[in-house]
């Protein structure tokens, strides 16, 4: 089940969801997942790369960040955004999209507004 999360409104969630960040980048080899800790400024996720990180988001620039449930019962976040890179290693995600998802099969998976 997926809610839609208005971007205005999605500082409000990330500070709901916790410090467990992960962060994928698509590789020449498949998908790349590292857990990273982004800071919000101004409207951008700012968090440091990785060598594989920033190639990978240099290379094709959509991304996901994902701030998994605390359980099956409960919603994750899923950012999608753009990517770029800087020479000082940071990478900036502007955000394009996001939802909560709860797993499917979870009891209760009824969708919540926002």
């Amino acid at each position: 089940m997926s809610v839609a999360v208005d971007l205005d409104s999605l500082r409000a969630r990330i500070g709901e969801m916790g410090d467990l960040v992960f962060l994928l980048t698509a590789g020449q080899g498949g998908p790349h997942v590292v857990a990273v800790a982004p800071q919000w400024e101004g409207g951008v996720f700012v968090m440091g790369a990785g060598r594989t990180t920033a190639a990978n988001a240099g290379a094709r620039p959509q991304v996901t960040l994902l701030w998994p449930g605390a359980d099956l019962g409960a919603y994750s976040l899923i950012v999608d955004g753009t990517a770029t890179t800087s020479e000082d290693g940071a990478l900036r995600v502007t955000p394009t999209s996001a939802i909560l998802h709860k797993y499917a099969g979870a009891e209760g998976h009824d969708c919540a507004p926002i």
